[in-house]
């Protein structure tokens, strides 16, 4: 196909409109819920108060602000697909911003700032009624995705805008698209990274928690279980990689009671076999299991209790321990210059071949 084609092709998939609304119009749409910030997305509006007060300035300075974009549901409501940070800190700064935990008593206090050193410590309420309407007179650009769009319209331009230098994780990222295109798929991921046996054979950091790292490892729990390898050949970098296969995976056929049922058996049993050593490596010298949660030891052991359980064996403490022993050696061999999407195939073939080879 030519360039001249592929644009033409692609160009059809996303149908936008554009026109500019002042923000007393935005927070009206907000207040009467024909504008849609999903309660999950405001966790991630983590700007923080001197961002907010820059915001706040720029607009009383009439300073153009980038374009908001947002899609058109079946029920003409508009999701915000990007410019949630603007939207919240605005609706902050007027009071309106519902489950707001980041404005006392609702309304954010702004900093001084460069160019209004005397907008430090007001709020909207402390405001001249003049002010105000300067204020929401200010006008944004909006840019609307329309509902004849292609289905994964919004899922592909959200993860164009906010891929790098958004501040969010990539896992933070992909739930923002869960949200919009299987919001089913996003609840059960959040769901198992809950489940108890799992969260104890995860030791990780506070931080790395909130970055949603727990669901990043349900994700790779279930890319590994169900791997489609050409379309992992056609990836070079792993994010993207991930993006599509939540979207293969987590379609009307996928089984969820089952996976779910075999999920928690699978953590059961590796939690009451190794507790939060179970994805450590073993150190044989030592004889005792050391250092961080190893991304390639959580993906070969799940892969062979999994595989275990569903094909109806039993499977013990002891045969835990021995293959996950086993999965430390075989772990260590990996090269540490091996690029992450590669090792994911070093670790499925090492899972396989324990598997193969059983106890023996």
């Amino acid at each position: 196909m030519s360039l001249n084609k592929e644009i033409e092709s692609a160009r059809l998939k996303i149908h936008t409109d554009s026109y500019p609304m002042s923000i007393g119009e935005l927070a009206n749409l907000y207040d009467d819920n024909e504008l849609d910030i999903n309660p999950e997305f405001q966790r991630l509006y983590r700007w923080n108060s001197t961002q907010k007060s820059r915001l706040i300035e720029s607009i009383f300075l009439g300073i153009p602000l980038p374009s908001i974009f947002v899609s058109q549901r079946d029920d003409g409501i508009w999701d915000v697909v990007d410019g949630l940070q603007r939207i919240a800190t605005i609706l902050a700064f007027m009071g309106k911003l519902k489950d707001n935990i980041d404005s006392e008593k609702n309304f954010f206090r702004a900093e001084k700032t460069k160019y209004l050193p005397s907008l430090g410590g007001k709020t909207w309420r402390e405001l001249e009624p003049e002010l105000q309407r300067i204020f929401k007179r200010e006008k944004v650009d909006i840019k609307i995705i329309k509902r004849e769009s292609e289905p994964n319209a919004k899922f592909e331009l959200f993860q164009r805008l906010n891929t790098g230098g958004s501040g969010l994780t990539d896992q933070e990222i992909r739930n923002c698209l869960l949200i919009m295109v299987n919001k089913k798929a996003f609840n059960y991921i959040k769901g198992l990274s809950r489940n108890s046996d799992f969260l104890a054979t995860m030791p990780i950091s506070d931080k790395q928690s909130e970055e949603a790292l727990y669901e990043e490892y349900v994700v790779r729990y279930f890319i590994q279980l169900h791997p489609d390898i050409s379309l992992r050949k056609s990836h070079d970098n792993i994010g993207p990689y991930f993006d599509e296969e939540v979207v293969r995976l987590f379609n009307t056929e996928f089984q969820y009671e089952d996976e779910q049922k075999l999920f928690e058996q699978t953590f059961q049993i590796i939690n009451q076999s190794l507790g939060e050593d179970a994805f450590k490596k073993f150190h044989s010298k030592e004889e005792k299991y050391k250092g961080p949660v190893s991304t390639p030891m959580f993906e070969v052991l799940t892969i062979i209790i999994a595989n275990k359980i569903r094909s109806g064996e039993t499977v013990t403490p002891d045969n835990v321990m021995d293959f996950s022993k086993k999965a430390s050696n075989e772990v260590n061999a990996i090269p540490s210059t091996t690029r992450p999407i590669s090792k994911m195939d070093k670790t499925l073939n090492i899972a396989k071949k324990l598997l193969n080879n059983g106890q023996n």
